[in-house]
């Protein structure tokens, strides 16, 4: 009985990168490229006909980026698994593109060796990173998991622990400043704290940010 050969699709708008991912795909027993394109809209256009098994999916795009891109292509082919490759490796890029339903996280910079190791990871059920990824995922849970603060509120506080405005903060979240406010009062009741400075040192001794 043959071995299945997993389709790959890739998106990527660099044109020799991409080259380079689809001879490397293509040079492996295991794998064949079905479709590759420069950014999601084309890709999207012929998913149903390319059928991935796995997407190889650069976040920085021309028009719908990667992330968007990932939700989209789960929206249609939901057991596709999508591992992204891109330059970046800051942590809210990692977790946007993780809960956006990605597999995996791979670095631009990955061996030839890497990148195959993580097409065989991800179809057998892994969930292949880089080692820096790797940490920032496993410190991410070692934050408190019964958090007494919303979404919201612990939003605002880390961005006031980086040193951002109530203004900018309103601005950036898309809230009043009054709403900012409110949050701040509620985030003082439950650490009970009274000024913004013992409440991002409480909230960072307790792991809420």
């Amino acid at each position: 009985m043959m071995a299945k050969i997993n389709r790959v699709v890739i998106i990527e708008d660099n044109e020799p990168l991409n080259d380079i991912f689809r001879e490397v795909v293509n040079g492996s027993d295991d794998f064949k490229v079905t479709g590759s394109y420069l950014n999601v809209e084309d890709a999207l256009t012929f998913l149903k006909s390319d059928l991935p098994d796995i997407v190889l999916m650069d976040i920085e795009l021309p028009g719908i980026n990667g992330i968007q891109g990932t939700k989209e292509i789960k929206k249609v082919l939901p057991n596709a698994l999508v591992i992204i490759v891109t330059v970046y490796e800051n942590s809210k890029t990692v977790f946007e593109a993780l809960c956006a339903g990605a597999t995996g996280y791979l670095t631009k910079n990955a061996t030839s060796e890497k990148l195959l190791k993580a097409l065989k990871e991800s179809v057998s059920g892994g969930a292949p990173m880089s080692i820096n990824i790797a940490k920032m995922v496993v410190q991410s849970f070692q934050k408190a998991p019964d958090t007494i603060l919303t979404e919201r509120e612990t939003q605002v506080l880390t961005m006031l622990s980086k040193g951002s405005s109530y203004k900018s903060i309103a601005m950036d979240l898309d809230i009043s400043p009054n709403t900012i406010k409110y949050h701040i009062k509620n985030i003082y009741d439950k650490l009970q704290v009274h000024t913004k400075e013992d409440a991002i040192k409480a909230a960072s001794k307790r792991k809420l940010i």
